[in-house]
């Protein structure tokens, strides 16, 4: 039987979801503030901690590094439970190394769906070291291609999320991390100075973003939001160069990668430049249906502003337009829905 170290101020939350827990066949013990948390942990060394942030004595961010840096518990799954739900909030506990970040109210399948995958996750873990197989140098010495390069983000990063709309990092900020997109889509771009947007780049999921220079530790050039809910794995640019440093092959096939997405680019300010507006909306269009991953008969809930900016043409001229297109049955419009009637007709507009 598995234990669960349960630190919650709230008594009738933290009584409920031990009796949860204890039905689902767990071990639980519970502690009403982070002290008495941090001096269970040390004493009986539970499989999983599930730790509220607001609380008296010492806070959960405190009860997380104070476990971390005690050679006792720093291997123990760490699950942050709390009201808290600002980004900002949900990445510092991320960033302090929590192993997941659960927002009440919650679902119990969200609880046990988390706790059951971090022990997995840790269990595994200890399984290899116990066996003496291959550490995290070994592996990156064994990266082979691109998907082994993202197969590593998958079991070494760690996980970010944001809502659709959600800044992911702004222009300016330090660019400490590469991602890979594991779900949703993100779209990447800059201000003029007259404060209007031009979209540089839209990233589906299984791509990666966040690349500046491995070289330098420079800012962000650009803004990354997310279109829809996204998924995102972190690894450091310190990380990341040492991998490539060491597996050529890799460094090869992510050069190809990134020269093809600035190639993407230039044919995107091509169309910019040269293309008619009736033109431009359609390959638009068609473009973020492709990165949503939605078919024909399902329609995308994108702004009028994003499509605009990515199509390189006034938001007015483009609404005129979508009204054009569905009088001629080629999309049907409700709300931000579009939905795609023709596509065959959007493929053919000059």
């Amino acid at each position: 039987m598995k234990t669960v170290l349960l630190i919650e101020d709230d008594l009738a939350l933290r009584e409920n979801t031990q009796e949860l827990l204890e039905l689902a066949n767990y071990k639980v013990i519970t502690a009403p503030n982070g002290k008495l948390g941090i001096q269970y942990a040390l004493d009986t060394i539970p499989d999983i901690v599930v730790c509220d942030i607001m609380m008296p004595e010492i806070d959960g961010y405190g009860v997380l590094q104070a476990l971390t840096s005690n050679a006792k518990t720093n291997h123990i799954p760490f699950i942050f439970l709390s009201a808290k739900t600002e980004h900002k909030e949900i990445r510092k506990g991320m960033d302090l190394g929590a192993d997941d970040y659960l927002t009440k109210p919650f679902e119990e399948e969200d609880l046990f769906s988390a706790i059951e995958s971090r022990l997995a996750k840790a269990e595994i873990l200890a399984q290899i070291k116990n066996n003496g197989q291959k550490n995290l140098s070994e592996d990156q010495q064994e990266l082979r291609n691109l998907n082994e390069l993202k197969n590593f983000f998958d079991d070494h990063g760690q996980i970010y999320s944001f809502k659709n709309g959600e800044t992911i990092y702004q222009e300016g900020d330090h660019s400490n991390k590469i991602y890979l997109s594991l779900k949703g889509a993100v779209k990447c771009y800059k201000m003029d100075s007259d404060g209007k947007e031009l979209v540089t780049s839209l990233h589906p999921s299984d791509d990666f973003l966040g690349f500046t220079s491995f070289m330098d530790n420079i800012p962000y050039e650009e803004s990354a939001v997310a279109v829809e809910d996204v998924e995102l794995v972190g690894v450091s640019k310190d990380l990341l160069k040492s991998i490539l440093q060491k597996n050529n092959q890799v460094s090869i096939e992510l050069l190809g990668l990134l020269s093809k997405n600035l190639s993407e680019i230039k044919q995107q300010l091509l169309q910019m430049a040269y293309s008619s507006v009736r033109k431009k909306t359609a390959q638009t269009l068609m473009q973020f249906a492709d990165l949503l991953n939605k078919s024909g008969d399902k329609p995308i809930k994108v702004s009028r502003s994003d499509l605009a900016s990515v199509a390189g043409i006034a938001t007015e001229s483009l609404i005129r337009t979508l009204s054009s297109f569905k009088k001629e049955g080629i999309i049907d419009i409700e709300g931000r829905n579009i939905k795609i009637l023709d596509l065959n007709l959007l493929k053919q507009m000059n």
